[in-house]
C-alpha cells in the first residue's frame, strides 16, 4: 500500500537484501565497534571449518557462498562480539530495580556478561562471586527440593553437546522437566509429522531444492527469519519453479530479493521476483485454504475418473502407502466453498489458482513456519500440510515434502539429544544401562505445564540455559510475580536480559562463553555442533577470542552444576567430558547410533552429516505403519475466537526485521516501514473506520475471554497497513501480555500467538 498520511505502513519500495542489507550489517558493526573485527569474522560464519551462525537454523552448504551470511545472521554475530561489557563494575552502580526499567533493547545493547554474579537482596544489586562458589551454592539449593519442582529450560542456542549434558544432568538429579523452546514454537510440528509420517521433523535437504517444480510457503517470513534461504529461493525461481504464499501480511522477503553477493543485481534495477503467486490468507485461516487447494485436487481427480481420464491423485502411492484417505476425502467433498471462502479469507478463484499449479508440478515441497504451528489447532496445520502432499506422492522422493523452517540454530538438535519432557521420545533404557542409573519415568512439564505449576506455587527452582523465558512467554502479568517467588533462578547466558532481572530468592548469573569465540579446554581448543532444520549435522569451530577471561562455556558450566548437584550419585566422569568434547560426542554416538555412529569422523563433513530419517525412504514409523490422512476437527481454525461479537479482531504476533527472538536489535522496521516504535498495532484501514479510530492514535487493546483474568497492553499506536479485514498485527514480545496461558494448541500446548482474540478498549 502507498498513503500520504504519516501514520500510514508503506511497503517497502525495495528488493529484500541488495544495498539496504549492506547498510544494516555496517551500522550493526559501527555501532558494535567492530567494524573490520566483525567483518573478518563472518568470513568463517557458515563455513564447514568455521562456526555455525548463532541466529536461524538455515541449512548450510557443502560448498557455500563467500559471504555465506544473511543480515541477520550478521547481526546476531555483531551483537556477540560487541566490545561492550556489563561488569562487575556495571552491576555496582545499578540496581535491579533501576534496570527493571530499562527497555529490553538497552539491556542487551550494554554488552557481554564477564563474570558470575549472585543477586544480594540487601543492596538489591548483583555481585560478583566465584565460580566454585556459584556451583557449590546451587547445588546446595538443589539438593533441598523435590527434583520435580524444578525446570531445566533449554533455549535453541546450546550445542549438541551442552544439551545431551543438561538432560543427563537433569534426569539424574530425578527429573524429566525439560522444555525447550520448541514447546514455544515448533511442538506442532513435532507431534502432528510424528502422526502423520512417523517422524517429528521435515524431510527436506539442501538438495531438494534443485529436484523441486513447485513450493508453496505458509506462515513464514523468509527474508526477516530465515534470509540465507533466499538464495536457494532465488535460484530456483531462476530454473521457473512457482512459489506460492499464503501469508496475512505481503512480506517484502517472500515478494522479491536482490542478491548482496551478485555485482549485477547491486549495480543494476535486477531483482528476483520470489512469489509467483501471494495470497493473503486470514489469521487462522490456513486450514481451510489448504482444504480448498485439496477439494480442487480431490473434484479434479473425481472428474477425471468420471471422464475416463488420467488421474490427478497419486493413487499408487496413496494405495500402497497411506491410510485413512476415503475418511479425508469425504470430509472434503461435504465441505462448502462458501465455508471455505469465509474461514480463510481467499476466494475460490485464487485457492483453485494454487490448486492447479500444484495439479501440474511433480515434486512439491511445502515450507511452513509459526504461522501454521502457533494455533489453538496447530498440530491440525501441519496434519493437512500433509494431507495436501499425500494426494500426490509429495513424500519421499527428490524435490517434495513437509519443510518446516526451524527458529532458533540449534532448537531441532536439542530434541535430537534427548532435551524433551516426554519420556517416550528419549531411549531412557539406553541411557539407564550407559550411565548405570535409574532415569525417571513419569512425564515432564512442557513450557505451559511449568508456568501453569509457576503460578499454583509448585515449582522451586528454574534453570534456564540461555534464553530470555520471562519474555517470551504468554500472560506476562502473572507468570511475572509467579516468577519471583521461586527460590532460585539460575541463568547461563551471554548478555543481560529480563530474566535475570525478574529474578527468584535467589539468583545466578553465569556468564558463558559465545559459540563464536575460542573454547580452549585441557586437551586444546574445542568444536561443539549443531543440526540444522534439514536434520543435518555440523561441527563449529570458535573464531575469536573470548570476550573476558571469567567466561567459561557452557560445558563446563553444566558439568559444574552438575557434579555440585549430583556429587557421589554421578556415574559421569564429568571433568574429563569438559577436557575434551569428543568424548562427549562418543558418548552420544553410542546412545543413539543410527544418527550420530562416527560422529567425531563425520563432524566435518561438507554440508553436514544426515540424521536417519525413514520417511525420505517412504518407511513410516507411525502406529500403522503407513503415513495417515487425517480428517479436520473442524474448519473454524481458533474455536475460542468469539466470532458473535461485533469488536472483535483476531491478533497476530509477528517480529520486525531488526530482531531475533527477544533479541531486539533497534526499534525500527524498515521492511514495513515503521521507525523507533515497537509499541504498533498494524490494522486495515477499512476495520479503523468500522471501529472509529484513526492512524496514530494510541489505542488500549485487551483480550477478549472469559476466565475473569484482564488482560491489556496500552499505548499501542495504529498504523493502516495491508493486512485481511478482522486482523491485526503486533510485535512479539511487546502484545505477550494478551495471550493467555491456557490459549494454547491442542495436543502440542504450543501458546497461540498468531491467533489471539481481541479487541479496542473505549
Amino acid at each position: 500500500m502507498a498513503n500520504s498520511d504519516a501514520d500510514d505502513a508503506h511497503e517497502y519500495p525495495y528488493a529484500s537484501g541488495g544495498w539496504g542489507s549492506v547498510k544494516a550489517v555496517a551500522e550493526i558493526l559501527t555501532r558494535e565497534k567492530v567494524p573490520l573485527k566483525g567483518a573478518a569474522i563472518l568470513l568463517h560464519q557458515n563455513k564447514p571449518d568455521g562456526f555455525a551462525c548463532v541466529s536461524c537454523s538455515w541449512a548450510k552448504p557443502a560448498h557455500p557462498h563467500k559471504f555465506e551470511f544473511c543480515e541477520n545472521g550478521a547481526k546476531a554475530t555483531a551483537w556477540d562480539t560487541t566490545s561492550k561489557r556489563v561488569s562487575p563494575e556495571f552491576f555496582s552502580t545499578h540496581t535491579v530495580s533501576e534496570l527493571c526499567e530499562w527497555h529490553d533493547h538497552d539491556l542487551e545493547e550494554a554488552g557481554r556478561l564477564t563474570a558470575p554474579m549472585r543477586y544480594d537482596a540487601s543492596t538489591d544489586k548483583y555481585i560478583e562471586v566465584s565460580w566454585e562458589e556459584a556451583f557449590e551454592d546451587i547445588g546446595r539449593e538443589l539438593g533441598r527440593f523435590d527434583p520435580n519442582s524444578v525446570v531445566f529450560y533449554a533455549s535453541g542456542r546450546a550445542s549438541l553437546e551442552t544439551s545431551y549434558m543438561f538432560q543427563l544432568f537433569a534426569r539424574m538429579y530425578g527429573t524429566n522437566n525439560l522444555p525447550d523452546s520448541s514447546n514455544m514454537c515448533h511442538e506442532s510440528t513435532s507431534v502432528g509429522l510424528q502422526k502423520a509420517i512417523g517422524a517429528g521433523v521435515g524431510t527436506i535437504r539442501l538438495e531438494d531444492f534443485d529436484a523441486t517444480d513447485l513450493m508453496f510457503f505458509f506462515g513464514h517470513n523468509v527474508g526477516t527469519n530465515s534470509p540465507r534461504m533466499l538464495h536457494q529461493l532465488q535460484d530456483a525461481r531462476k530454473r521457473g519453479v512457482p512459489i506460492i504464499t499464503f501469508n496475512p501480511l505481503r512480506e517484502p522477503g517472500l515478494l522479491r530479493f536482490a542478491n548482496p553477493q551478485s555485482p549485477t543485481e547491486m549495480l543494476t534495477p535486477a531483482q528476483t521476483q520470489i512469489s509467483t503467486q501471494y495470497h493473503q490468507v486470514k489469521v487462522g485461516g490456513d486450514t481451510a485454504a489448504l482444504l480448498g487447494i485439496c477439494k480442487t485436487v480431490i473434484d479434479a481427480d473425481d472428474e477425471a475418473i468420471a471422464e475416463a481420464k488420467p488421474r490427478i491423485l497419486d493413487i499408487d502411492f496413496i494405495d500402497t502407502h497411506t491410510i485413512g484417505f476415503k475418511a479425508f476425502a469425504q470430509y472434503v467433498r461435504a465441505t462448502s466453498w462458501d465455508d471455505i471462502e469465509r474461514v480463510s479469507g481467499l476466494t475460490r478463484d485464487a485457492l483453485e489458482a494454487a490448486a492447479h499449479a500444484y495439479m501440474k508440478a511433480n515434486a512439491t515441497i511445502v515450507h511452513y513456519g509459526m504461522g501454521l504451528t502457533q494455533h489453538r489447532l496447530g498440530v491440525q496445520n501441519v496434519r493437512m500440510v500433509c494431507n495436501l502432499l499425500f494426494l500426490r506422492g509429495n513424500i519421499g522422493k527428490p524435490g517434495a515434502g513437509p519443510s518446516p523452517i526451524r527458529g532458533h540454530s540449534n532448537v531441532q538438535g536439542q530434541r535430537t539429544v534427548g532435551i524433551t519432557e516426554k519420556p517416550e521420545l528419549a531411549p531412557l533404557d539406553v541411557l539407564a544401562k550407559q550411565f548405570d542409573f535409574d532415569p525417571p519415568r513419569e512425564k515432564g512439564m512442557n513450557i505451559v505445564e511449568a508456568f501453569d505449576a509457576m503460578i499454583e506455587g509448585k515449582v522451586n527452582a528454574v534453570i534456564n540455559l540461555g534464553g530470555n523465558l520471562v519474555r517470551s512467554v504468554p500472560d506476562r502479568a502473572r507468570i511475572e510475580p509467579a516468577w519471583r517467588g521461586l527460590k532460585l533462578t539460575v541463568n547461563v547466558a551471554t548478555k543481560l536480559n529480563r530474566s535475570h532481572l525478574v529474578h527468584g530468592a535467589k539468583a545466578y548469573l553465569l556468564p558463558c562463553l559465545s559459540r563464536i569465540e575460542v573454547d580452549r579446554q585441557a586437551s586444546g581448543e574445542q568444536a561443539v555442533s549443531m543440526e540444522d532444520s534439514t536434520g543435518c549435522m555440523h561441527g563449529s569451530r570458535g573464531a575469536t577470542p573470548p570476550a573476558a577471561a571469567g567466561l567459561r562455556s557452557e560445558p563446563f558450566i553444566i558439568a559444574g552444576l552438575a557434579k555440585a548437584t549430583l556429587k557421589e550419585r554421578s556415574t559421569v566422569d564429568w571433568d574429563r567430558w569438559v577436557a575434551d568434547y569428543s568424548i562427549v560426542r562418543d558418548e552420544i554416538a553410542k546412545t543413539w547410533p543410527d544418527n550420530f555412529h562416527d560422529f567425531n569422523a563425520r563432524l566435518w563433513t561438507p554440508g553436514g552429516f544426515a540424521r536417519a530419517l525413514p520417511a525420505r525412504e517412504r518407511t513410516w514409523k507411525t502406529e500403522s505403519g503407513r503415513a495417515e490422512f487425517y480428517v479436520p476437527e473442524m474448519l473454524e481454525e481458533d474455536p475460542d475466537m468469539p466470532t458473535r461479537d461485533p469488536h472483535a479482531l483476531r491478533l497476530t504476533t509477528l517480529r520486525s526485521d531488526d530482531q531475533f527472538n527477544t533479541t531486539i536489535y533497534s526499534l525500527s522496521d524498515r521492511f514495513r516501514g515503521i521507525e523507533d516504535d515497537r509499541m504498533v498495532i498494524l490494522m486495515n484501514p477499512d476495520d479503523m473506520r468500522d471501529h472509529d479510530v484513526h492512524a496514530g492514535e494510541r489505542i488500549t487493546m485487551e483480550t477478549i475471554a472469559t476466565d475473569g483474568v484482564q488482560r491489556r497492553v496500552a499505548g499501542l499506536k495504529l498504523v493502516a497497513y495491508d493486512i485481511p479485514r478482522g486482523c491485526v498485527a503486533g510485535y512479539y514480545p511487546e502484545c505477550n501480555p494478551l495471550l493467555p496461558l491456557w490459549h494454547h494448541a491442542k495436543e502440542s500446548k504450543v501458546p497461540a500467538a498468531k491467533s489471539i482474540p481481541v479487541r479496542i478498549v473505549r
